[in-house]
């Protein structure tokens, strides 16, 4: 099976395809706003312009990992990502509160998602 790595940094792929699955790497939303609602607005828009540019969308993400700077917003996340999923269309989740890159980072988005 052939593996593709799309947009290297020498480090890591932005997005690694293999058997018609997608693997994108950590999504965040630092500059798109100081509030856990606009950081996972902003991350989620990221995650679906990746989907979209490698032939997949959210109705085809099969699971998702997120990591929190603080569990204390947890609901905050959840008020936007309630509105972002599709009934019917839910994926596997997980949500943990881990340290960040940097301290401007509220959220982050581990996706995997089948193509269309």
């Amino acid at each position: 099976m052939e593996i593709k790595r799309f947009e290297g940094t020498g480090r890591m792929s932005r997005v690694v395809e293999h058997n018609e699955t997608l693997y994108l790497c950590g999504q965040t939303a630092k500059l798109d706003g100081n509030t856990i609602e606009e950081q996972t607005t902003g991350v989620l828009k990221k995650v679906e312009d990746l989907l979209k540019k490698y032939g997949s969308d959210k109705k085809h993400v099969l699971s998702v990992t997120i990591y929190l700077r603080d569990m204390s917003l947890f609901q905050g996340m959840n008020s936007v990502w309630d509105s972002w999923v599709i009934d019917g269309f839910e994926p596997a989740r997980a949500t943990v509160e881990a340290k960040m890159a940097s301290k401007e980072i509220l959220v982050e988005l581990s996706v995997i998602a089948a193509k269309r």
